[in-house]
């Protein structure tokens, strides 16, 4: 019937105006139902709370590591979900803390958490969720000081650069020069406080800081004394101007 009135023998004029209208409401409803199903596929799903570490390893069969490794995945993927795209920006990182834990807990020998924690999750463009990641980090870093302490660092190097906020840095730095004493953890990882200090301005305090490690009596590394040594010449010819 239709075709009809559209053939092309005959002008679009000719068709009658109830059969236009039908039409046109016909392709809205059609437009509208498929917008409906589009924004039902691409809702992004809440990020749930984990269970307990003891119910996965139960429906593992005691198996945590691998059950570890699959919740790593999963999580990895999180943010691409079926129709749609997420932005960090939009999870909740309080959960993702949740959920790092639970991971770590199932594996402890693992530095998947603190690897994504460090280098994705703390790296966005978002003052606020990544505060809440570096806050992590320091929480999991006083745990095992000197097994975590390059996330520490790492930490430490976002609040100053990313930040901006030179007295959390200093706090993380602190707390690797304070914490991590094993012979594994590198001097400039321990020294940074001073490197630091001297960026704030705090020179007199870098000075004494230095000079009571020097004539402890603690260094051994070579590296590191002569790196010590340097610095206080450099903080002496600063104070001096």
């Amino acid at each position: 019937m239709f075709a009809a009135f559209l053939n092309k023998d005959r002008p679009l004029r000719d068709v009658p105006v109830s059969a236009g209208v039908f039409l046109v409401i016909a392709l809205a409803s059609q437009l509208y139902w498929h917008s409906q199903q589009e924004q039902e596929m691409v809702r992004a799903e809440d990020l749930t709370v984990p269970m307990s570490v003891n119910a996965y390893k139960a429906m593992s069969l005691d198996e945590p590591i691998a059950t570890s490794k699959l919740l790593n995945l999963w999580l990895q993927a999180y943010d691409n979900q079926p129709g749609l795209s997420l932005s960090f920006h939009q999870l909740d990182y309080v959960r993702i803390t949740q959920w790092l834990d639970t991971i770590m807990t199932l594996d402890p020998r693992g530095h998947y958490p603190m690897l994504v924690a460090a280098r994705v999750y703390g790296s966005i463009t978002d003052p606020a969720r990544q505060r809440i990641m570096l806050d992590y980090i320091y929480r999991k870093f006083n745990e095992d000081p000197n097994r975590h302490w390059r996330w520490l660092a790492h930490a430490s190097t976002v609040a100053k650069h990313s930040l901006k906020d030179m007295p959390l840095a200093l706090k993380y730095a602190s707390a690797l020069a304070e914490k991590a004493t094993a012979k594994h953890v590198p001097y400039w990882a321990r020294d940074m406080h001073f490197i630091l200090l001297e960026d704030m301005g705090e020179i007199e305090t870098a000075k004494i800081l230095i000079g009571g490690l020097i004539e402890s009596g603690e260094i051994s590394d070579p590296y590191e004394l002569n790196f010590l040594t340097e610095k206080i010449k450099e903080l002496e010819d600063i104070s001096t101007k």
